[in-house]
């Protein structure tokens, strides 16, 4: 299961979870019904006699299988769109249910149905202990199910308890039994449940820290080389714009030269917290490619926009300074910025070299100023 295939927020995973249990384990189990309805159809006494109730119930029992295979997962991972595919589901749930318990009271109340009643107690106690096992998580409406399942043949069986004593003493048994069961599925399924979400949430960590640097918590060379091919090829196919904007602190050696490397490193994350500031949108991909040289990719930003927002920072950076450990560091930066070009960069590669050449161009030139690619 890849990352993106579920959601992120723990709620909407257990919806999103059980709704795919939910579905996997209904899919087949409503053909049973219909197969168990046409073996107590055609082991009555006088089958024929029951043609057009056999008919009925043949397309009730295959109509609620079908409803459930064409009761598809919502698209939208969201809890809304999970809460009411489940409740629509449990709906056709409870309705076959409650099919086959008036079935299987109607074969033990009515005569013709003596010789094939057994199947119909055999069925029942098959399906709720299905119900049991496959659909606990969600105890209270699997009680619901087991119900609705059991009590329309138990009633028949309390009517005439002078004759099916045995009968209704076993089956009130087992349904304890089951209900014990079910509260036990129950606890291991969410415990499972649990555990999955944990397994998630470390390989969720796991993945962000592989893509994040360490000291800046910006991302990082390995995330810049995985995303920014990416980006350019969405930019390639919808005629979308995509500004790179690279950037190299000035002199930064003598940094830590003269102050040492702790104020350099606290000079790295202030220079972070400079470009968070500047560069605030949700989709502006702030990066370190390593010692002073960062970099930020920005979709759907125009050339002149992007070089906009960088000549800022450096006129920030250059009039400001930095705060470091509360104290002024004067402090500049050399910048290259480019626009993707269709026409230039054949690939990631070559758009990342214009504006290379770029930041070594501004460097060349002085230091402290913006050249574009």
């Amino acid at each position: 299961m890849q990352p993106s295939a579920h959601p992120s927020q723990p709620e909407a995973f257990r919806l999103w979870r059980e709704a795919q249990d939910t579905q996997v384990r209904t899919r087949l189990g409503g053909v049973f019904y219909l197969l168990a309805w046409l073996l107590l159809w055609g082991f009555a006494g006088a089958p024929g006699q029951l043609l057009l109730a056999g008919i009925l119930l043949s397309l009730l029992f295959a109509g609620l299988w079908l409803l459930r295979l064409l009761h598809r997962l919502p698209d939208a991972h969201d809890q809304a769109s999970l809460r009411h595919w489940l409740d629509s589901h449990w709906r056709l749930i409870f309705a076959t249910a409650l099919a086959w318990g008036l079935t299987h009271a109607a074969a033990l109340h009515l005569a013709v149905f003596a010789d094939s009643r057994l199947i119909a107690t055999l069925s029942t106690v098959a399906f709720s202990t299905a119900m049991a096992f496959n659909f606990a998580m969600r105890k209270r409406r699997a009680i619901i199910a087991m119900t609705l399942l059991y009590l329309p043949g138990l009633l028949v069986l309390w009517l005439n308890r002078a004759e099916q004593l045995a009968s209704l003493v076993t089956l009130a048994c087992y349904l304890g039994y089951l209900l014990l069961a079910l509260s036990r599925s129950h606890r291991e399924y969410h415990t499972t449940l649990d555990l999955e979400l944990q397994l998630l949430e470390q390989q969720a960590r796991l993945q962000q820290l592989s893509h994040s640097d360490s000291l800046t918590q910006l991302g990082n060379r390995h995330l810049f080389n995985n995303r920014f091919p990416q980006l350019l090829e969405q930019a390639r196919r919808h005629l979308r714009p995509l500004s790179l904007v690279l950037l190299d602190l000035d002199f930064f050696k003598q940094v830590n030269d003269r102050h040492g490397h702790l104020t350099g490193d606290a000079c790295l994350q202030c220079f972070a917290d400079c470009l968070r500031r500047h560069f605030r949108r949700d989709n502006d991909l702030l990066l370190r490619l390593g010692g002073e040289e960062f970099a930020v990719l920005l979709p759907d930003t125009p050339l002149e926009q992007a070089v906009s927002q960088a000549e800022q920072l450096r006129q920030y950076l250059s009039s400001e300074g930095l705060q470091v450990h509360g104290q002024p560091l004067a402090l500049t930066t050399s910048i290259g910025v480019g626009g993707y070009d269709p026409q230039q960069d054949d690939d990631a590669e070559a758009f990342f070299r214009r504006v290379d050449q770029a930041l070594y161009a501004a460097k060349h030139n002085g230091r402290n100023c913006l050249a574009r690619a």
